[in-house]
């Protein structure tokens, strides 16, 4: 059958270029929620909130349609999928009509290249490119978008949720409001290793995060390092002491080292003695005052704190009741050790030394030229791994110390050696049963 001279012309009829235009904006729907999609979830709520409390409008609408991701995502797919079927359809059926059978090959030719570049690619980039611009701008029709989609969506979320309740899987749509902690320390961590953040800036930050992850037994001073006054001692002695020691609060025990019945401060002890000095008459005055007087007097109340307190807690404690020291017991109320205010602190600044600290042994570490470190055993794996950017483990166990009898399972003798997670430990002196110096390399 011959075509005649009108058949060719009757292909480019009105319905052909309407249906061509109805690609085009289907194509341009799918564009729009491509980019939506990225930009929504690729926005950081942060960023948004502080707009959102400058007066963006457009950011505010944004973060409250991200507030149930499960059901942002699932109305945008519905609509991106929905349009980008509607568009190959209408593509196959177009070019079906004006080259036969191979028009469903072409179309799936030509409509992969068109959604892949117009309606994913470009609107993609740019929505990575500014996420908190582009999620501001498209809040407004995606809100629109949810809410009608939302009854399909619903079914659909109740429909998956089943199934993934059949193979074990079980979803929490709030996941993401318990994972801003981790999503900081990764972005600090990130930053730090393309240089964007410095090493203290990141220590600091992540310090402040961990407090409510450790407990006060993780950074006390162990009680075998505990500087105390014997309450029986004669005040000339315990002044002598108290002048002597590098410590402005000092522990009275009465009897053994275990029973702590107060804390003197060094300035309230200077004080009282220096009026009981300045109100005796003569020297056999001041001498017999001086034997008369009890340091208990000034000794303040001791407060007692349980070694599982978190840091944040006991921070906060510290500053609800106006005092920087603690003693610290375990469930049987023995002491363990004590913890003040400034180790909280160090644990987010760093070390903090004065004129009275020696720097040497608070930092408990010399670097060796063969690139070894000598590290004092009661280091904390924690301040090693700050120190020297190291990743040591310290779930099992607090110092660097308690880490080898971890892993060796055995108090070693010095000239000893260890290697493990990929370091190698070598003890260097050891008293008793404790182990006091270790060289450590990495390996």
């Amino acid at each position: 059958m011959l075509m005649t001279p009108d058949a060719t012309p009757a292909l480019f009829d009105t319905a052909f270029w309407f249906t061509a235009a109805a690609i085009a904006a289907l194509l341009v729907l799918s564009a729009f929620f491509s980019g939506s999609e990225t930009a929504l979830t690729a926005a950081s709520r942060g960023k948004l909130r502080s707009r959102a409390d400058r007066g963006d409008r457009g950011a505010g609408r944004a973060l409250a349609i991200t507030e149930d991701n499960e059901r942002l995502i699932g109305s945008v797919l519905l609509g991106n999928n929905l349009v980008n079927i509607l568009a190959t359809s209408l593509a196959t059926a177009l070019l079906t009509r004006l080259f036969g059978e191979s028009g469903v090959a072409l179309a799936t030719l030509v409509m992969t290249l068109l959604v892949l570049i117009f309606a994913e690619v470009l609107p993609k980039t740019y929505a990575i490119t500014r996420p908190e611009s582009a999620a501001a701008l498209v809040s407004a029709p995606i809100r629109v978008a949810v809410l009608v989609f939302s009854p399909f969506v619903s079914a659909v979320r109740m429909l998956t949720r089943g199934l993934l309740k059949i193979f074990g899987v079980k979803t929490d749509p709030n996941a993401h409001l318990l994972a801003v902690r981790e999503e900081i320390a990764g972005a600090l961590t990130l930053g730090h290793s393309e240089g964007t953040v410095e090493k203290e800036d990141r220590d600091r930050i992540l310090g402040a995060l961990d407090l409510g992850d450790r407990t006060v037994d993780e950074i006390m001073l162990h009680r075998s390092q505990i500087e105390m006054i014997d309450a029986e001692l004669p005040a000339a002695e315990v002044l002598k002491q108290a002048l002597a020691s590098p410590h402005t609060r000092l522990p009275v025990y009465r009897g053994e080292p275990e029973n702590i019945v107060g804390v003197i401060h060094a300035k309230d002890l200077s004080r009282a003695m220096y009026a009981v000095v300045d109100s005796a008459a003569g020297a056999a005055d001041r001498a017999s005052a001086f034997a008369d007087f009890d340091i208990m007097q000034v000794a303040m109340e001791p407060y007692f704190v349980p070694d599982t307190t978190p840091l944040d807690d006991q921070m906060r404690n510290f500053l609800k009741r106006h005092t920087h020291f603690a003693l610290v017991v375990d469930e049987y109320g023995a002491l363990q050790g004590l913890i003040t205010l400034e180790d909280i602190l160090e644990e987010i600044v760093g070390e903090i030394t004065d004129e009275f600290d020696t720097i040497a042994a608070e930092s408990g570490l010399t670097r060796k030229d063969d690139g070894s470190v000598i590290v004092d055993g009661t280091m904390t794996i924690r301040d090693l791994n700050r120190a020297l950017d190291w990743s040591l483990p310290d779930e099992e166990a607090n110092t660097i110390a308690g880490l080898v009898i971890h892993e060796s399972q055995m108090i070693p003798n010095e000239g000893q050696t260890f290697s493990f997670h990929g370091y190698r430990f070598e003890v260097l002196t050891r008293v008793e049963n404790r182990i006091a110096t270790l060289r450590v390399r990495a390996l």
